[in-house]
């Protein structure tokens, strides 16, 4: 399985519009950060875990030609508004197939009414195959292991496939979860800033449930400038833990 990290920025990307504040001004590429999202490759299919506004560069940037389905962790627009960026792959494949929670389908059919239609279409618009998450599912004869977490008080998805599992805007993981999480290879997890934050996990928080999770590697990402630069949180994280960056790629066993 091979992971490509889109996006591993916050809901404002990196850098925020206007701001003066030093990492915004970096010259470090591993500074600039799309909004969160991650590409799953296995057998011949991609599998998009969310599809925020970025979501055209970021197909762009990895050269992704083709997409056979997006898993949607919830609907929070940095997760969801580029869901109409989809156009080119549907005109090449037919209907995308979509991934998400009761919840999660509504917001998004109240956002894109139209994508949604069966009939009476407005020519040039895509459409998507709707598939409800009610729990664990196989997808391309592989099983994906749903992960119920909180985001503050607001339940979101977290996935599993074969030995690596993907996060993003945790704040709590029940503890009912964990036994999904044994024998983890790769662990991506967010990490939002060293500040305490009443609905993402801060750094401490996300190295003590690593040192918890124990799995062999683990991958921070959802960033904010407020976490600092790059380079200095890396150098001070475990040899276990690294921040992601926008590009990199991973393998798994």
């Amino acid at each position: 399985m091979k992971i490509t990290f889109l996006g591993t920025g916050t809901s404002q990307g990196i850098p925020v519009i206007g701001s003066k504040h030093p990492v915004c001004l970096s010259n470090d590429s591993k500074d600039k950060r799309l909004r969160s999202s991650a590409l799953f490759e296995w057998d011949g299919k991609n599998i998009v875990i969310d599809c925020g506004p970025d979501f055209r560069r970021q197909m762009l940037n990895s050269s992704c030609d083709r997409v056979d389905a997006i898993f949607f962790t919830h609907e929070h627009n940095d997760h969801v508004s580029g869901l109409d960026d989809i156009r080119p792959f549907y005109f090449n494949q037919g209907n995308i197939p979509i991934y998400a929670g009761d919840r999660v389908i509504n917001a998004l059919k109240r956002r894109f009414d139209y994508i949604f239609k069966s009939e009476g279409n407005i020519p040039g618009t895509p459409n998507v195959l709707v598939n409800e998450v009610l729990g664990d599912f196989i997808f391309n004869n592989k099983k994906v292991v749903v992960i119920n977490v909180l985001h503050g008080a607001l339940p979101i998805f977290g996935f599993r496939m074969d030995n690596v599992a993907y996060f993003t805007d945790v704040k709590v993981i029940p503890e009912c979860e964990y036994e999904k999480l044994k024998d983890l290879e790769i662990l991506i997890i967010n990490a939002l800033r060293i500040e305490e934050h009443y609905s993402h996990l801060n750094l401490q928080d996300a190295l003590d449930l690593i040192s918890r999770i124990n799995p062999k590697r683990a991958y921070l990402t959802h960033i904010s400038h407020k976490l600092g630069f790059h380079q200095n949180v890396q150098d001070k994280l475990p040899k276990n833990v690294y921040l992601a960056y926008d590009g990199l790629q991973l393998s798994s066993v």
